[in-house]
């Protein structure tokens, strides 16, 4: 993640492609309905967008055909919900792909499925467990955000890995390669994505409490409403 230019094949292309829509299609939706019911909060969306493109560009080389680097898609999901990442995420990767050759046209579907759809259904899930089981806020904004980052590079390993099976072990050796190797680099980039997210968004209580307030994420400095 991202998977570069032409490295998938052009099925496997397609079918990521079309599987990204509904999700586009939803959270433009989302976002529309949200800024049109409260038009202040323009500006956290846009910290959120800013925000994922920057730590989603900072890449290292890791996999053939891939790279790893944070996604920054957690901060906007607890602020916004998943389904709005998905057309933040897929206009951050779209940039990416034109402006630094960072991930390609023809795999923006996969890696939009990966990034914008996977991570941030993760972070959603995480986060609403921890606010049932009453977690520290820092810890549960930390847990939302690296499980996020994790899950989307777990994705791109079975998307490689449906692309390109071992020739003797098949999908599952050929996942177990691709993970393995993921993992090295992408492991403490997780962690040190938590951290940064939670200063991000502590930041944000502080400074930004009245939007934060208004749609409907901080009831008080101290305690997060559950979504």
């Amino acid at each position: 993640m991202h998977i570069m230019e032409g490295f998938l094949p052009a099925k496997h292309a397609a079918l990521w492609s079309l599987a990204s829509l509904p999700f586009i299609a939803f959270g433009l939706h989302s976002i529309k309905k949200q800024v049109k019911n409260k038009p202040e909060v323009k500006m956290i969306l846009g910290v959120s967008a800013a925000f994922t493109f920057v730590l989603s560009a900072l890449k290292m080389p890791s996999v053939t055909g891939s790279c790893s680097h944070p996604t920054g898609t957690g901060l906007g999901t607890i602020l916004f919900g998943p389904l709005s990442m998905a057309p933040i995420g897929a206009i951050v990767l779209l940039f990416q792909a034109l402006l630094l050759a960072h991930g390609g046209l023809t795999t923006l579907g996969a890696n939009i499925f990966s990034m914008a759809i996977m991570g941030p259904l993760t972070a959603a899930l995480i986060y609403k467990l921890g606010k049932i089981f009453k977690l520290p806020l820092g810890l549960n904004v930390f847990l939302a955000t690296s499980l996020a980052d994790l899950v989307t590079y777990v994705t791109t390993s079975i998307q490689l890995s449906l692309a390109f099976p071992d020739p003797i072990g098949g999908f599952t050796a050929s996942f177990a390669k691709f993970a393995t190797v993921f993992a090295i680099t992408q492991i403490p980039l997780a962690i040190s994505e938590g951290l940064l997210t939670v200063i991000i968004f502590n930041m944000l209580v502080r400074y930004n409490s009245f939007e934060l307030k208004e749609i409907g994420i901080l009831v008080n400095e101290d305690r997060l409403e559950v979504r």
